[in-house]
């Protein structure tokens, strides 16, 4: 029953946002096509967008680039990774028509703005993958608690027969020893 309960509020906050999100578009259409007419709103719409795909293209290429240089230096991903998926939501929001749509959109395309949003969500998603998992296991324990499984069988090679290279970390073998 709990499980049930709690799975409730992000689906009530999806149905909110489907609901409230082109409420808020159409009364801003009315707005602006009452203030400026409606071709001028029309285009307006038809620029956002243009702009939107070349700055999403533009963003999207650089984050790749900067994705792939951490691979290729050994260094972590995910930075750039989160980077990359905000820029696919904003790309999204952006093909969605309408005005309110469009603001987010771009507002994710700036990097500060995408910084501060995966500052503020990342733990919470953390947050929420731990505990989706914990139930999906049966509840209980912490995140590093294990289900249990029986015995493991693994083979294993001893590494610690030579000399150790000051700063090695145990986990690769040393290349002095190596033949």
């Amino acid at each position: 029953d709990h499980c049930l309960t709690a799975n409730r509020e992000p689906l009530m906050r999806i149905i909110l946002a489907l609901i409230a999100v082109p409420v808020i578009e159409i009364a801003l259409f009315i707005e602006l096509g009452g203030l400026i007419g409606t071709w001028p709103t029309v285009g307006m719409i038809i620029l956002t967008a243009i702009i939107g795909g070349v700055l999403l293209r533009a963003q999207g290429f650089s984050a790749l680039r900067k994705m792939q240089a951490a691979m290729a230096e050994g260094g972590d991903p995910r930075g750039p990774m989160a980077h990359g998926a905000m820029i696919l939501v904003a790309g999204l929001l952006m093909l969605t028509p309408g005005f309110f749509t469009d603001t987010i959109g771009f507002l994710l395309l700036t990097p500060p703005v995408r910084s501060a949003v995966i500052a503020w969500a990342g733990p919470r998603l953390a947050a929420r993958v731990v505990s989706s998992a914990q139930a999906q296991r049966g509840g209980g324990g912490g995140p590093f608690q294990q289900a249990d499984a029986g015995p493991i069988d693994a083979d294993y090679v001893d590494l610690t027969d030579g000399p150790r290279r000051p700063g090695g970390s145990g986990w690769s073998q040393n290349p002095e020893n190596q033949s």
